[in-house]
């Protein structure tokens, strides 16, 4: 088990367990597993960000790696400037959707991608054992990299009829919860012609909007955006940009499975026969779904890495996870906000049905999640009591108890909060607030015992 890698990368409260020294010394366990360079850095728009980054900087030229500062960019910018510009490998400044006082730091590998579990426990034995580049024979230098946005958008746009969306002349609303994408995703529907309505559009480490994590709670702005200008769609993106959740041309708030069944079959119908990849909590729809274009469906445990580093060997043309992180493989393994937006738009330029008919066009599919707050000593006195419980249970991820074929719940603590998620699917909304209503209650009582 990993120390300090969690679900997505390595995270931390600010100045308390993650500080400028942790930073440093990690810094060099990277650049160590690297063993060279040019590395790609960047970060995203939380106040710890840009002297985190300096840090990192410094650190890797301690060690002897030459690297450039991208500045303040999304995740999946980072990732894809990583492999398109050459780099030998990348390292993310960001703590996503956590909350302000965090931030945390997250390598990519030369191909654009999360590097593997396996190669974390590589990092962190580095560092635990402090077994780093100490002497190089020469010191490395900072210089800056300028590409990366303008790369990063030619790159979505190579995939998606840009003429036809053009042609539609689209109006979106845009929740950027003062995140990075704010430094990309408006200037990518200005490409594409669209007329844009922003929420949230100052970059603000605070998150003073809705916070950095969008959920269907929090979006009643975008909501009304959407439905007092007829707005063809909305989207919402979470503080760090590879994520993203949808709201329909009506204002309702799609689930991330739901805008991701909607895109897997645009998909998976232009290119059947083919592999998507997603997480043991997303709901069964997507079986369903491939089914229908000779495609098959492989289940990784929960978290980005998990898919995107499935998706790498099995060449996979989707990837998804159940909280809006979607990838398109021909772009690259990764969640990435705007090239979700990308495809969305090329999904409606192409059909005479709004966002809310397609969506009426899926399968019936209740899926919901929740959390509760967890000392990580007490989520796993939790999963191991309900292992006890329903020893014929899958425990591959935390516990997922099947009460038959059509109605589970899954628990398991998270990777990057102290918290506990419990996910569920049914055969209807009425059962499944049911059981969500019966395993969170479950839940609770163990863990204040």
């Amino acid at each position: 088990m990993a120390q300090f890698f969690g679900t997505n990368g390595i995270r931390g409260v600010f100045k308390e367990d993650f500080t400028l020294e942790f930073i440093h010394d990690m810094t060099l366990a990277i650049g160590t597993y690297f063993k060279n360079g040019p590395i790609l850095v960047g970060y995203d728009g939380r106040d710890s960000s840009p002297v985190i980054a300096k840090t990192v900087c410094s650190a890797l030229n301690y060690c002897g790696l030459d690297c450039n500062n991208a500045g303040l960019v999304p995740t999946p910018c980072l990732e894809y400037a990583v492999k398109k510009l050459g780099y030998n490998g990348g390292i993310m400044i960001t703590a996503s959707h956590n909350p302000p006082q965090y931030n945390g730091i997250k390598p990519a590998a030369n191909d654009g991608v999360e590097i593997s579990r396996e190669d974390e426990l590589i990092i962190e034995d580095i560092y635990l054992k402090k077994n780093w580049i100490k002497n190089p024979s020469k010191f490395g230098i900072t210089g800056t990299e300028n590409r990366a946005i303008d790369v990063y958008l030619q790159g979505i746009l190579s995939h998606i009829d840009s003429d036809k969306i053009k042609s539609k002349n689209y109006k979106v609303a845009l929740d950027l919860g003062n995140g990075a994408q704010a430094v990309s995703a408006p200037i990518f529907c200005e490409k594409l012609g669209c007329e844009i309505f922003l929420v949230n559009e100052k970059i603000d480490g605070s998150f003073p909007g809705r916070g950095s994590e969008p959920t269907p709670q929090n979006l009643k702005d975008l909501s009304a955006i959407v439905k007092d200008n007829n707005a063809d769609l909305g989207i919402a993106f979470d503080g760090d940009g590879d994520r993203s959740i949808f709201c329909d041309n009506n204002g309702e708030i799609l689930t991330g499975d739901k805008s991701a069944l909607v895109l897997a079959k645009h998909i998976l119908n232009k290119i059947p026969e083919s592999l998507v990849v997603t997480c043991l909590n997303s709901g069964s729809s997507i079986e369903t779904i491939a089914s229908q274009f000779n495609s098959k469906v492989i289940r990784t445990k929960v978290g980005s890495v998990e898919v995107s580093r499935k998706m790498v060997p099995t060449n996979a043309l989707i990837g998804f996870e159940e909280n809006g992180g979607f990838m398109y493989g021909p772009h690259n393994q990764v969640r990435d906000g705007c090239m979700t937006l990308g495809l969305m738009l090329d999904l409606l330029a192409i059909s005479d049905k709004s966002l809310s008919e397609k969506i009426n066009d899926l399968p019936p599919s209740y899926t919901t999640k929740d959390k509760v707050s967890c000392s990580a000593e007490d989520a796993k006195r939790l999963i191991q009591t309900l292992k006890d419980e329903f020893p014929k249970s899958d425990i591959s991820d935390g516990i997922k108890i099947s009460v038959d074929s059509n109605n589970w719940i899954m628990i398991r603590p998270s990777g990057t909060e102290p918290i506990i998620r419990i996910y569920g699917e049914a055969e209807s909304q009425q059962k499944l607030d049911s059981l969500m209503s019966e395993y969170l209650q479950k839940a609770k009582s163990i863990i204040s015992r």
